[in-house]
């Protein structure tokens, strides 16, 4: 691992060093409880960031464009855990595979997930380098970041997957008045514009 990526892998704001089995054991033995602000990223639990009217809006917002549009087979979640290798973050939304009763047993993994969207004002720092690196070291294929300071939306994809450097091949910018195409699996299913999710 070289020094620039254990530095960018570590969030600021670290707390304690877990497993994600050492994470679930908390949770199920009712250390950790459903409320409590905290996600683990890289191995680190962390504290997630108190939300702003604007997030919870543009949340809102990008959720119901996606609902809308979800072929069958296919459902949108909100800041719920997806279990990855080292980290289970709990992305703002994420369109998930089936239907949410198979998921009694586990949350969604990484196989489980076409898109991850963060949704970002205070945030954008953390989801422009950790959370963007561990869902590109997970592969998952699409990863959103609905950037709220500048007024748009990035889109990655093509996952480099588990390298010295994981990363997403490509990145797009969509400005107001833009139209975002939601691809799924590689098709195109539909498109959002951006004037529709941003508060």
């Amino acid at each position: 691992m070289s020094p620039v990526e254990s530095v960018a892998a570590i969030p600021n704001d670290l707390i304690l060093r877990l497993s994600v089995k050492q994470y679930h054991a908390m949770i199920q033995a009712g250390i950790l409880a459903d409320d409590d602000p905290v996600e683990l990223l890289e191995g680190w639990l962390v504290f997630k960031m108190p939300k702003n009217p604007p997030h919870r809006v543009a949340t809102r917002l990008v959720r119901t464009a996606l609902e809308n549009i979800l072929p069958p087979g296919w459902y949108v979640d909100s800041q719920e855990p997806i279990t990855l290798q080292n980290s289970e973050p709990e992305p703002d939304i994420v369109v998930v595979r089936g239907d949410t009763r198979q998921y009694i047993d586990r949350h969604p993994g990484a196989e489980d997930v076409a898109i991850v969207i963060e949704v970002s004002d205070t945030t954008l720092g953390r989801d422009r380098t950790v959370k963007k690196l561990i869902y590109a070291r997970a592969g998952i294929a699409i990863y959103w970041i609905v950037n709220l300071v500048e007024g748009l939306v990035e889109v990655y994809d093509r996952p480099l997957g588990d390298s010295e450097q994981p990363d997403y091949g490509q990145m797009l910018i969509y400005g107001r008045s833009a139209v975002v195409p939601i691809i799924i699996e590689g098709k195109e299913i539909g498109a959002i514009d951006v004037d529709a999710i941003l508060p």
